[in-house]
C-alpha cells in the first residue's frame, strides 16, 4: 500500500466583524481546504505555508498555535490503494485577493454556515466546526 502525507490549513480572515473561511474548488467539483503533499525535509508548517502560497498566492499567514487536526483516509489511484494522512492547522490572513493555481477551478470566502453546507466531506465539516470553536474561545480570551 502506498502512503501519502499532506498538510493544509483552515485559512480564515476577519471582515466587518465576521470570520470568513477560504475554500478551494477542486477538479472533482468539491470545495475543501488548501493542502498539499509534504516534501522531504519540510516541517508540516513549511508545507502549509508553501502549499498555500503556491495554490492561492497568500503569503501573510499567521499560524495559530494549539490547533492541529489529523484526518486519515484511503483512496484509489491507478489501481493502487493510497493511505492518505492530512494534518490541518489554523491560519489567519489579512489577504482578501486570491490567485488560484492551475490545480483548482475556483475559490470562495465563506462564513461558517455557507462553508459547512458547501463542503462535501464529513471530515472537513468536523474540522471547520472545531476551527470555529477554537477561534471563538481564542477571541473570548483576548
Amino acid at each position: 500500500m502506498h502512503r501519502e502525507k499532506s498538510c493544509g490549513a483552515v485559512v480564515f480572515r476577519r471582515e466587518d466583524g465576521k470570520i470568513l473561511y477560504l475554500l478551494l474548488k477542486y477538479f472533482g467539483d468539491y470545495f475543501d481546504f488548501p493542502k498539499g503533499n509534504q516534501e522531504t525535509g519540510e516541517t508540516e508548517i513549511d508545507t502549509v505555508k508553501r502549499e498555500i502560497a503556491e495554490e492561492t498566492d497568500i503569503t501573510d499567514l499567521k499560524i495559530i498555535e494549539g490547533f492541529n487536526e489529523q484526518v486519515k483516509y484511503f483512496y484509489q489511484r491507478e489501481n493502487r490503494i493510497v493511505h492518505k494522512e492530512v494534518s490541518y492547522y489554523l491560519a489567519e490572513t489579512e489577504t482578501k485577493e486570491v490567485r488560484i493555481s492551475y490545480e483548482h477551478k475556483g475559490h470562495m470566502w465563506a462564513d461558517f454556515d455557507v462553508a459547512v453546507k458547501t463542503m462535501k466531506f464529513q471530515n472537513s465539516r468536523k474540522i471547520i466546526e472545531k476551527a470555529r470553536n477554537f477561534i471563538s474561545s481564542m477571541d473570548k480570551n483576548n
